[in-house]
């Protein structure tokens, strides 16, 4: 094996962002897909399938497979199953800050987090055009006809979270914090969300974006800013809770 792809397997499999029983179904499933027995464009087995074949829980398989989604090495396709996208280092060359993303803890998050938002916030409501602050508000109406499905959630999250940050119209931050969405992705927050993100739970998440939403519209930095810092303290217990 070149040393590159070495490299490029020792970042995809990294041991920062997972637990022990993950690490070992990412080795095997990577190994897999690295000796093509899952070959480019392959359909991986179903995760109950998975999870029967490696003797583990159907989340830890689903834990790995995000991480694999993540680095680009698979791709879902909702009612279709995950798909091989993985090809080699040098067609799809290992990205930077993919790395980065993939060595930052959890508690490195949300210290990100924290740093970053408060600002992101208050330049999103001095910089927001009237049009962006129109197209943030049907990312808010999208969110608000999610009940159940938490990666529709996590998905529409992303989407007001990057609507923001590009509102900020400073393309440095929007770019940092670009890096904080994909460090999200294979950190310990995918996880949180699936135990605990309950129908009740996404009702309140909804009402404190639909909170932020009015204070951007408005144009009150001090209450937009409030909110944020909340949010984030909220996002603190949930993570010292496990």
């Amino acid at each position: 094996m070149k040393a590159g792809t070495d490299h490029l397997t020792s970042q995809i499999i990294s041991t920062y962002s997972v637990g022990a029983t993950v690490q070992i179904v990412l080795d095997r499933l990577f190994a897999k897909i690295r000796s093509e027995e899952y070959p480019l464009n392959a359909r991986l087995p179903s995760e109950r399938a998975l999870a029967s074949e490696m003797g583990v829980a159907r989340n830890t398989v689903r834990e790995a497979l995000d991480v694999l989604e993540a680095r680009n090495v698979i791709k879902r396709r909702p009612g279709s199953g995950s798909f091989v996208t993985y090809r080699s280092e040098d067609e799809v060359p290992e990205r930077e800050e993919s790395s980065v993303a993939l060595e930052t803890s959890p508690l490195d998050h949300l210290v990100v987090r924290g740093i970053l938002e408060p600002e992101m916030i208050r330049l999103a409501v001095i910089n927001m055009t009237p049009r962006e602050i129109w197209d943030l508000e049907q990312l808010m109406s999208k969110i608000e006809g999610v009940h159940t499905d938490v990666a529709a959630f996590v998905k529409c999250e992303e989407e007001i979270y990057r609507k923001i940050a590009e509102g900020t119209h400073n393309p440095l931050l929007a770019s940092c914090y670009n890096l904080a969405i994909e460090a999200c992705r294979v950190s310990f927050r995918t996880t949180l969300l699936r135990r605990h993100l309950s129908p009740k739970r996404i009702l309140e998440y909804q009402q404190r974006y639909n909170a932020l939403f009015n204070a951007i519209a408005s144009r009150d930095v001090e209450r937009a800013v409030e909110f944020i810092k909340l949010h984030l303290v909220e996002e603190q217990k949930l993570f010292l809770q496990n």
